[in-house]
């Protein structure tokens, strides 16, 4: 095996990084596109050092013509590898690309946990990472939606998605292939201009690169990183105080939610914010908006009997006294 720059980078952030376990049992999600075959052959050059037990599973969304066609060549990959192939094919239209995200982590999911694989392995680059940082930023959001892709986090109890390759640019993952001769299945939805983030990839990118800065994949990754180990510490953080803003409260059955506001007056915005999110995603039927959290944190300074319109769902919020009723 020749043992690249690249071999030596990825398995020091494994181990730095805590990714991956010895022997532990990997699904790799394998598209057949440039980064997916980087990551699997990295993942099978190291497998010896790390004693995992490797599959491949692939994602049929039939958006193509050529989608079937696609899944039979990774499948061949897959037996010229020796290493056990998953195929899900989509049973309906998935119209958006969100919708197709998430069917894919559901039947990834499933995969694992009917054959007990410990983690589910994708490609997603520090390329990926800077298009979703401006997919995000453009779209309106807070420090959470720039950090969103992230080295692990938990799909399920017992499996996580795990994306190793978060420090390596799509030039790079091009480049390895172009060294091992790996045979790329090129997607032409990814030169579909109709969806934002090829929009992102093919012509923001490149923008920034020729106008501002050539290595501004890596500086927004860089950035997501950074971002990434302050929104943990800003979670926590906001987690310990709305646990001693409900301290001592009675719960009664019409009020699922009680909460001391003259503690939370005493915490800096950015705490009571995340507080009121927190609070808003257990109860309302989808992730809050910005609207939702900021009518929720001007209750801690309102005057009393204050009270909000109807959040979605029907959930009202009120202030009594000290407190910050919410009824639903």
């Amino acid at each position: 095996m020749v043992w690249t720059h690249l071999h030596a980078k990825i398995h020091r952030t494994i181990r730095m990084r805590c990714l991956f376990e010895r022997n532990q049992r990997l699904l790799v999600a394998v598209s057949g596109g440039q980064d997916s075959l980087c990551l699997i052959k990295l993942l099978l050059d190291l497998q010896a050092k790390w004693g995992w037990d490797l599959a491949i599973a692939h994602c049929d969304h039939r958006w193509r013509t050529d989608s079937q066609a696609n899944a039979i060549h990774v499948q061949q990959l897959a037996k010229s590898w020796d290493i056990l192939f998953y195929l899900e094919t989509a049973d309906k239209e998935l119209t958006t690309e969100a919708a197709a995200r998430d069917w894919r982590y559901q039947v990834l999911s499933a995969i694992a946990q009917k054959n007990n694989y410990h983690c589910i392995v994708t490609g997603h680059t520090a390329s990926d990472r800077a298009e979703t940082l401006l997919y995000n930023l453009i779209r309106g959001t807070g420090a959470d939606g720039l950090q969103a892709l992230t080295w692990k986090r938990p799909l399920t109890e017992n499996i996580t998605l795990v994306r190793p390759l978060l420090e390596i640019t799509r030039t790079q993952t091009k480049q390895f292939c172009d060294e091992f001769h790996l045979p790329i299945w090129e997607d032409s939805t990814n030169q579909n201009l109709q969806y934002a983030r090829n929009r992102i990839r093919q012509e923001l990118i490149p923008y920034l690169q020729t106008n501002f800065n050539p290595k501004v994949e890596s500086a927004l990754a860089q950035t997501a990183e950074l971002l990434q180990g302050e929104v943990e510490y800003l979670e926590n953080v906001a987690q310990e105080l709305r646990e001693a803003a409900t301290i001592g409260l009675t719960p009664v059955a019409i009020v699922p939610v009680s909460l001391n506001r003259r503690i939370l007056q005493a915490a800096p915005l950015a705490l009571q914010r995340r507080v009121m999110r927190q609070v808003l995603q257990q109860i309302l039927p989808d992730a809050p908006s910005f609207e939702h959290i900021e009518k929720l944190t001007n209750l801690i300074t309102a005057p009393n009997r204050t009270q909000t319109d109807p959040f979605p769902g029907g959930a009202i919020a009120q202030v009594q006294g000290d407190l910050i009723y919410i009824f639903t």
